[in-house]
């Protein structure tokens, strides 16, 4: 018998156990990389796209760093090196982590559908619909054009009011809306102490919508009439769409929604409530966008700031936290390629869901332009069906969580809305900011630097400014019904001005059979011609205008004479326009151009080019200019 080093030759070998680390440390094997090496590849990667020139002082990763419209920098790496407050615990002020110690997890979100049709069985249909599809609660517009208040009781036939919460929109109606709502809670036998949802008075959101102001005191008067009976209705919304429907920041909406939020509760203290019961009356409404992390950071950095004008107001650490109703944005939809929509509105209630929201609401893809159909509030319903059901998106408490950007983003974010919001306060609360114009000129400078990152496309909105569909079925719907005058705060949306040019192209092709038209003249072979070619036919779609290509051709002057068309735009590469451009520019103008564009870089080697599209020009003037130049009214 062989001997094995330890045993005894009348013993069998034992095997040897290795011991267990106190810690396991995954991937401890390699060598920890730190952040010089990190930046030594991001300088290797932009020198190789030509982004990082010679002499470049400073680190290369800052050409990666970009600015939120709050003046917030964007960095491409976070670490642990930046630094953010301690977010605290799910329940616990500041609320960042989320309102609730158990989030959404047993219940998921309140899925919350909005309805709008001035008929009440049609509304009723569409609610009972949505019901049996997996909405949790109903949101109705009331008053004017919208479903009259004293059909709220057939609009909301056979649905069960102590299983299904209704949140009302009245605009000024508010009064009646209230009335009626009670009316039916008695007339159904629902218990005072179950009744729940929300009457929705907003006068502040009235005094921005219209320019004409709204007395606070008699919402917190009716606030204060149903606080004692109905403990789980909500008398008043701080609604932040206002401000983003007028083209604000994440940050201004936020000082402003907490700003309304203030004078509701000093009117709410003032008409008798005490701060805990005048926080229960109130409700936030806020956008979710299309940027997801802002979004996820919105809602976190909002219960943030609430809950501390509610702890220094003396509220009770129960009843600080912010009850928030997230809407997916108006200013985000589009009319054209409206399918596009439906990946917005998804990232949105992503966004909505992940930043811990209390109810959300997903606005159909065809919200932009008209009353929604049943297929298009379905998908609006799914949306958020799939992400609980399918993608547990509130099986976890807080997700983004401890995450080093989600975290610093939203300390950045609060410490921005902060100084909204007291901007707003030093100026004499919301009601003299807004009377005074104060917030509307610090609106409307958001919105023009927004305005040119649109027209530049950094900016670019999926299937109108980049990637757009000439031939694209026209959606139509029943138009939508307004509850408010104009006159106040102006509501945008963010694909006007491309959507404006294109009903011009539009309106020319019903008059005159067809597009207008651009020529491509286009240098080369394909392969050398294709990459500018495919640029200047996106960006000139853009604006309703129709590309003609000729390919590869030997004789491109030719091509153009034989287009019919009269603006041309030449197509090729550096070294085709360095031996030919301005050629072929004077030629195209000889044979009866009135404007020859070139895709490219500005220059003035070429005499005969009238003009120019480039990543980051200015496509709004290009196209805006080009439709004139072709004659299109």
């Amino acid at each position: 018998m062989t001997k094995v080093a330890g045993t005894t030759p009348s013993s069998p070998a034992e095997p040897v156990v290795p011991s267990e680390p106190e810690q396991l440390t995954l991937a401890g094997e390699f060598d920890a990389a730190d952040r010089a090496q990190w930046s030594e590849l991001v300088a290797g990667v932009l020198r190789k796209s030509g982004a990082l020139r010679e002499g470049f002082e400073g680190a290369p990763e800052s050409l990666l760093t970009t600015r939120t419209y709050d003046g917030i920098e964007i960095q491409p790496l976070y670490t642990a090196e930046d630094p953010a407050p301690a977010a605290g615990f799910p329940g616990l002020p500041p609320f960042v982590r989320g309102a609730k110690p158990e989030g959404a997890v047993r219940t998921g979100w309140d899925v919350r559908a909005q309805h709008a049709h001035p008929d009440p069985a049609v509304t009723n249909k569409a609610v009972l619909a949505d019901l049996e599809g997996g909405v949790t609660s109903v949101w109705l517009r009331l008053g004017g054009p919208a479903l009259p208040v004293g059909a709220l009781a057939a609009a909301l036939n056979e649905v069960y009011l102590e299983l299904a919460p209704v949140a009302l929109d009245p605009g000024e109606e508010y009064p009646a809306a209230a009335d009626a709502l009670t009316e039916l809670f008695a007339e159904r036998d629902i218990p005072a102490s179950e009744a729940a949802g929300s009457v929705g008075a907003d006068p502040i959101g009235l005094r921005a919508r219209t320019g004409r102001p709204h007395d606070i005191a008699p919402a917190a008067e009716l606030a204060a009439r149903l606080s004692g009976k109905y403990p789980q209705l909500r008398t008043l919304v701080a609604d932040g769409l206002p401000f983003h429907e007028a083209g604000g920041s994440d940050a201004q909406e936020l000082g402003a929604a907490i700003a309304a939020g203030v004078a509701y509760l000093r009117a709410l203290t003032a008409a008798g409530l005490g701060v805990d019961a005048a926080t229960a009356q109130l409700e936030f409404r806020l956008a979710a966008t299309a940027d997801q992390f802002l979004t996820i950071a919105k809602f976190r950095a909002a219960r943030r700031l609430w809950a501390r004008v509610t702890e220094v107001s003396g509220a009770s650490v129960a009843a600080r936290g912010m009850r928030q109703h997230a809407v997916t944005s108006s200013a985000m939809l589009t009319r054209r390629d409206p399918w596009v929509n439906l990946l917005r509105g998804t990232v949105a209630c992503f966004g909505a869901g992940i930043g811990g929201a209390d109810a959300i609401t997903v606005q159909p893809f065809d919200g932009a332009i008209g009353l929604p159909d049943a297929f298009s509030r379905r998908i609006a319903r799914n949306t958020q069906v799939i992400l609980l059901e399918e993608s547990k998106l509130a099986g976890v408490i807080d997700p983004a969580g401890g995450s080093w950007y989600v975290e610093k983003l939203t300390d950045e974010l609060a410490r921005a809305a902060w100084r909204e919001f007291t901007e707003i306060e030093r100026a004499g609360g919301i009601e003299s900011a807004l009377d005074s114009g104060l917030l509307a000129e610090r609106l409307d400078a958001v919105w023009q630097a927004r305005s040119k990152r649109l027209a530049t496309r950094k900016d670019a909105i999926t299937g109108v400014s980049e990637f757009p569909l000439l031939d694209e079925k026209t959606v139509r719907r029943e138009p939508l019904p307004s509850t408010v005058d104009g006159g106040g705060l102006p509501r945008i949306r963010y694909a006007q001005a491309y959507e404006a040019l294109r009903d011009r192209a539009d309106a020319h092709l019903a008059e005159h059979g067809e597009r207008p038209r651009v020529f491509l003249a286009t240098l080369g072979p394909v392969a050398a011609h294709t990459a500018r070619a495919t640029f200047a036919a996106n960006l000139f779609q853009a604006g309703g205008i129709e590309p003609v290509n000729p390919g590869a051709v030997d004789d491109v002057v030719a091509a153009f004479r034989e287009s019919g068309c009269t603006v041309a735009c030449i197509c090729g590469t550096d070294k085709a326009y360095a031996e030919r451009a301005a050629e072929v520019a004077t030629a195209l103008r000889e044979a009866g151009a009135s404007a020859v564009l070139l895709a490219g870089k500005p220059t003035e080697d070429y005499p005969d080019v009238t003009g120019f599209v480039h990543a980051g020009c200015d496509a709004l003037a290009v196209l805006t200019s080009t439709l004139e130049t072709l004659g299109v009214k």
